[in-house]
């Protein structure tokens, strides 16, 4: 172990590997808050652009410089605005709301509201008006930021009861004219700071940074209290799993308010990345255009990259289709062989010396046929990537086993990494060296990570499967002004309950198995882990989308969003008619998903990939299923804005197809 900082005791212990990682890195050890990192970074990187939004009206691009001059801007304008580090009655920071969405100026507001002292509570402007009138509410916010004018119009009928003195719009519209408060825009809020001097503060790592309101899946959100100490652990430590250089490219993605990604960036950010922002519908063509060395995304963009291979595969004459499926099933082989000669493989983790020696040998014999498939098939795959990524980073769920078989074969990196809200969010994470698949890897410096028997709360074995406890700087402080819910997830040494189900192999790589709160239990007693078993059936090309129920039934049962387009491709080359109907605009309206012939498909597909699952068990087997075509999604509520399933949400619009599944 090497000591290498006695200002972050997270980072004295830290292995050689990791040691070796950071030195190429900006130290930062030595800050205490965010708003520190960046008159840093500007003096580092200076003309080295910091955000582009190729996509905004106009198109925006920041140096560092200039991110750092309008992140003071802002600031010194809410200072000029009356926005102060005491709000006057609580002897608390003022808590501002920023309510928008993915751009540079989200950023700048962001560190602009930390940078005068204020604390912000963050959520997208996509969200419904009363959550965000809650969390307006909840916070105590004083002042407001919202993305524009709709944003605020669609609040403004809420805000009379409230504190709210000063409005700030992100964008350049002309300010509503309203008597209760102040109303500004971006560009009045940063010539109202040019003129005002602002107040240098000395923020106190233990302070509250941010108020990040889970969007969860039950009840009523909670402001989830991270202080500068948890956010800057993320910053001081992900450089001991990717190591970026400056001007390197990152795709942006994600909600930039959630934890994951907002840490992600701050991150980066601190190390000279370029960071571009893209959207859904851009994102395979920015991919291709901007060739980025970094991503981080959620599960679901790694399967969609995925599915659009595999469309291009199935387009292809018969023939090439035959040989692309041989070559995959040969680098499968592959693979399976290098990773249990490496001692990386998680079905073969008490692998002997010889087993790994025999491994070898299929690896090298293998070789030649990876080698042709990468020259004819994977080099062409990456090229959908850009072709030029070191690393992606995949969290905020589970990645189903096939996707991260897929992208090793194709010579795409996955680094898997765990953690919630609540702890910043990342806990555990694959690195490069030890890139465990199946995994969420490593403790990262200062965690611990604790297995117990999810009833009497004691510690169990490596290998026994439990509840997941977690403890480290990066640990929330607790649920704002809800001690109640905090003393359910925080005990008194410090240990956080995440709420998930897993084990630990005998290197600290933690497994995850489920969710404890989303286990479907049986007639016959069985608990059932639904998101394994969904993971496996995600293999089959015809089911976009699944989620188990059965509660209390006999029988796992399933509500299934279909692939349409897999299924157009099926029936056209079975010759069949299965009543797919188009609108004007060739958007797939209906598909007659009660037919026989269909219903057989998906029983088949269904029943193929849950016995191929590794440790089957008879009780796994998915009884009555019900196919859809609306996909779940953040637009209709059942997903969050991390593209986690809302069971619960799911369940209750569902219900009466639900319930006839199982009427005897």
């Amino acid at each position: 172990m090497t000591n290498i900082s006695s200002s972050s005791s997270y980072l004295s212990n830290i292995n050689e590997r990791e040691y070796r990682a950071i030195q190429s890195l900006v130290d930062y050890t030595n800050i205490e808050s965010l708003p520190e990192i960046w008159p840093i970074a500007a003096r580092k990187f200076d003309n080295i652009v910091a955000l582009h939004s190729p996509h905004s009206q106009p198109e925006v691009k920041l140096t560092y410089s200039q991110l750092f001059m309008q992140i003071q801007k802002f600031a010194a304008g809410l200072q000029g605005m009356g926005i102060n580090m005491n709000d006057g009655e609580t002897g608390q920071a003022e808590r501002v709301a920023l309510i928008a969405d993915n751009s540079p100026r989200w950023f700048i507001a962001d560190q602009g509201i930390m940078s005068a002292g204020a604390v912000n509570a963050v959520r997208s402007s996509q969200a419904e008006r009363e959550e965000l009138l809650y969390i307006i509410a909840d916070s105590g916010s004083t002042a407001l930021v919202v993305e524009d004018v709709k944003t605020f119009k669609k609040l403004e009928s809420g805000l009379s009861n409230l504190p709210i003195r000063l409005v700030v719009l992100l964008s350049d519209e002309t300010p509503p004219n309203v008597e209760q408060y102040y109303v500004v825009n971006f560009q009045q809020l940063l010539v109202l700071g040019s003129n005002h001097t602002l107040v240098a503060l000395k923020t106190p790592g233990k302070s509250l940074a941010t108020l990040i309101y889970t969007s969860g899946t039950t009840g009523k959100p909670k402001g989830v209290m991270l202080s500068h100490q948890n956010l800057l652990h993320q910053v001081k430590t992900l450089g001991t799993v990717v190591q970026p250089q400056a001007g390197d490219m990152v795709l942006s993605i994600l909600p930039t308010w959630h934890s994951y990604e907002r840490s992600g960036e701050y991150f980066l950010l601190s190390q000279g990345c370029t960071q571009v922002y893209t959207n859904l519908r851009s994102v395979k063509e920015d991919l291709k255009k901007y060739k980025p060395n970094y991503m981080i995304a959620v599960p679901r963009l790694w399967e969609s990259i995925y599915e659009g291979v595999q469309k291009q595969f199935r387009s292809q004459p018969a023939n090439k289709q035959k040989l692309i499926q041989f070559l995959l099933s040969t680098s499968q082989k592959y693979i399976t062989a290098r990773r249990i000669a490496q001692g990386l493989s998680l079905d073969h983790i008490h692998a002997s010396g010889g087993e790994k020696f025999l491994a070898k040998i299929v690896e090298l014999a293998l070789s030649p046929l990876q080698a042709l498939g990468e020259k004819i098939v994977y080099a062409k795959v990456r090229e959908a990537t850009g072709g030029k990524i070191k690393q992606v980073i995949s969290g905020g769920g589970a990645l189903p086993r096939h996707i991260d078989n897929f992208f090793e074969i194709v010579g795409v990196e996955i680094l898997q990494g765990y953690g919630l809200t609540e702890t910043s969010p990342v806990t555990n994470a694959r690195r490069p060296w030890r890139n465990l698949r199946g995994s969420s890897g490593q403790p990262i410096p200062g965690t611990e990570v604790k297995i117990v028997d999810p009833e009497t709360k004691q510690p169990l074995q490596a290998g026994e499967r439990g509840l997941v406890l977690l403890k480290g700087p990066q640990i929330m402080q607790g649920y704002y002004q809800n001690p109640e819910a905090t003393q359910k997830v925080l005990d008194a040494q410090g240990w956080f309950n995440s709420g998930d189900l897993g084990w630990m192999t005998p290197d600290n790589d933690l497994v995850l198995t489920g969710r404890a709160k989303d286990t479907i239990v049986l007639t016959n007693g069985e608990n059932i882990e639904p998101q394994p078993i969904e993971d496996a059936c995600l293999r089959s090309p015809y089911i976009d989308q699944i989620m188990l129920v059965g509660q209390d039934q006999r029988t796992l049962g399933a509500i299934i969003v279909a692939n349409p387009e897999a299924l157009q491709k099926w029936a056209e080359s079975q010759k069949l008619d299965i009543s797919i109907k188009n609108d004007n605009s060739g958007d797939i309206q209906t598909i007659d998903l009660e037919s026989k012939i269909i219903q057989d498909l998906f029983r088949q597909e269904l029943n193929r990939e849950v016995k191929n699952r590794p440790g089957y068990r008879s009780d796994d087997r998915v009884g009555p299923f019900k196919l859809i075509l609306e996909p779940f999604s953040a637009d209709n509520g059942m997903m969050t804005q991390t593209l986690k399933i809302r069971r619960h949400v799911v369940t209750e619009n569902y219900r009466d197809i639900i319930d006839e599944m199982f009427v005897k």
